[in-house]
């Protein structure tokens, strides 16, 4: 039985894990890591999408943002530059989880500033791949304590 529908949003370039920058972003595609996080996570389903494009991710936001349990959003560049997502952000109901597989406080100075983050639930960076499955147990946290209240 599936207690758990996240959704699982990556934005630009992510396309290219397992091929890009390997020394920085590893050689696992995105794919076979989400194969790996299902089977840690039996119960839940997990739905993922990957867009270049700004505007498909808005409308991935929308689309899951008032029946999913949760949604880990890694934006990419549009992390930096997009009031456009983070107004999708604050205009849904699920929690939204900022996920970056790099930390993004020790890159370049431009990537420090997240234009998300004020709208996530919360932000987890720089744990790799395993950045999602911290965002998944951040997720499964937030939905218990809301349950408690």
């Amino acid at each position: 039985m599936i207690t758990m529908k996240i959704g699982i949003i990556n934005g630009p370039n992510l396309n290219l894990l397992g091929k890009r920058e390997p020394d920085k972003y590893g050689s696992l595609s995105f794919e076979d890591y989400l194969a790996s996080l299902k089977k840690l996570y039996p119960a839940f389903e997990f739905d993922y999408f990957q867009s270049n494009v700004e505007g498909e991710i808005i409308n991935k936001i929308h689309d899951k943002g008032f029946s999913y349990d949760g949604i880990i959003l890694n934006a990419g560049g549009y992390t930096h530059t997009s009031v456009a997502i983070a107004d999708a952000i604050t205009s849904v109901r699920t929690p939204v989880v900022e996920v970056h597989i790099t930390n993004i406080a020790a890159r370049e100075e431009f990537r420090h500033t997240s234009l998300i983050a004020g709208s996530c639930a919360g932000s987890i960076a720089g744990f790799g791949l395993d950045s999602y499955r911290l965002a998944v147990e951040a997720i499964i946290g937030k939905l218990r304590k809301e349950k408690d209240k």
